[in-house]
């Protein structure tokens, strides 16, 4: 079975556009291969961050991904700050990848220009503690959007010139191209769902009303119907066939084409296909939640099993490198 690997940052106020694009391919995945899913706590740290509700969203992102299907028995969940092999692994990497690579990454552009108090190393470094991440578990496949490809390419760059140097010892991952809904902000479809805009998302712990609510509020176009939609009615039914079934989407699909479409409809029948989905999810989170530390117990264990597989693959990767001191 092929091992994949993939992470999620702990920057709370979970949303359905990450529930779409990363959660729910990871409930299909985790049955079709050997799955590592990191939180990845030390990427959360390269901007602005609160120390002390980092550990907070940790439990809270565990306990979301398991209240939405993952099985922590059938999937490797784990926090990434309990196996240090991969910091240890992103420095060795760090000496043999060019600031010229780190400087071209379009990530590092656009987050660098949001940065209010100054720009530090660890968010040009990013890339390699995201390829340090997939290479040490020797993945052999990485789901990835759009925003990630050129990360994913650095990471092959990467193995690539390791094992140029060193030996064939870091395999080359290759992308799972993740079919994921592009959810755009309610409140201006032009734009991503963003939890740091105020309601532009529908956060997986909002309460059944708060959802209808949003959704009710949500961006629609002027215009005629019949034509090519506008971002907010698409939008709107990209959500639909997210959450409704297809008989439903296309029902409302005919409604629209032949210019008879009720939008108040629409959004009442978005809102309710939203709140099925997410209501049992949110009480499943809440109860697990509720026990700390249970959480903690399993996530532990993640990590124990992870950190045998980085073991293994620090050893080869130390020994090829040079170091032969034994690790106290």
């Amino acid at each position: 079975m092929q091992r994949v690997f993939s992470g999620i940052q702990p920057t709370g106020n979970i949303h359905i556009g990450n529930y779409l694009g990363a959660i729910r391919n990871w409930v299909e995945m985790q049955h079709q291969y050997e799955s590592l899913f990191c939180i990845v706590d030390y990427h959360a740290i390269t901007v602005e961050y609160e120390p002390k509700k980092l550990h907070e969203r940790v439990l809270d992102l565990a306990a979301t991904l398991i209240a939405s299907g993952i099985d922590p028995n059938t999937a490797t969940l784990f926090v990434q700050s309990s196996v240090p092999e991969h910091t240890e692994l992103t420095w060795l990497l760090t000496c043999i990848t060019s600031i010229g690579a780190l400087e071209r990454m379009t990530q590092f552009k656009d987050k660098s220009e949001r940065q209010k108090g100054g720009v530090f190393a660890g968010l040009m470094n990013y890339p390699v503690l995201m390829a340090a991440d997939i290479l040490i578990y020797k993945a052999e496949l990485v789901p990835v959007g759009d925003d990630q490809i050129q990360h994913l390419e650095l990471t092959r760059e990467i193995a690539r010139r390791f094992n140029s140097l060193f030996g064939e010892i870091l395999p080359e991952p290759q992308p799972i191209l993740t079919r994921a809904a592009r959810v755009m902000a309610l409140n201006d479809p032009t734009s991503k769902m963003s939890k740091s805009i105020e309601g532009s998302y529908i956060a997986m712990d909002d309460d059944d009303d708060t959802i209808r609510k949003k959704i009710r509020r949500a961006v629609t176009d002027p215009g005629p119907q019949g034509g090519e939609m506008g971002p907010g009615v698409k939008n709107l039914f990209t959500l639909l066939e997210a959450f409704a079934e297809s008989e439903v989407v296309e029902q409302f699909r005919a409604d629209y084409a032949n210019q008879s479409l009720r939008y108040s409809d629409l959004k009442h029948t978005l809102g309710e296909a939203i709140v099925e989905a997410i209501a049992p999810i949110r009480e499943r989170r809440a109860e697990i939640l509720a026990k700390p530390d249970q959480l903690i117990e399993i996530l532990n264990a993640g990590a124990e099993r992870a950190r045998k597989l980085a073991r293994q693959t620090m050893a080869e990767v130390r020994d090829a490198m040079g170091f032969k001191m034994p690790v106290l």
